[in-house]
């Protein structure tokens, strides 16, 4: 099991697009994928669960992945949040 802290850098947070991105990109990794905000986990690999978290512009998360390819995972999904999902970054 490997574990990420991540910050929410674009400015409309994890929208409806920004979670079809980071769910598809989850979806090509066979490791299990959480998120935790505030206390709340959601499956990674869930487009409803990532947005019951409504993180918005600087929020804070965990990921974790677990399984034989978790550290590619959580290499590739941590990028995307870094790079505001492709959306530009605001400070």
């Amino acid at each position: 099991m490997v574990k990420r802290d991540a910050k929410i850098r674009n400015r409309l947070g994890m929208h409806a697009r920004a979670a079809v991105k980071f769910v598809q990109l989850a979806n090509k990794y066979g490791a299990e994928v959480k998120v935790l905000k505030d206390g709340n986990e959601a499956n990674g690999k869930s487009i409803m669960g990532l947005l019951t978290l409504v993180a918005a512009h600087g929020t804070s998360m965990t990921l974790i992945c677990e399984g034989d390819d978790a550290e590619a995972a959580i290499a590739a999904l941590a990028e995307l949040i870094d790079s505001g999902f492709g959306e530009g970054i605001d400070p």
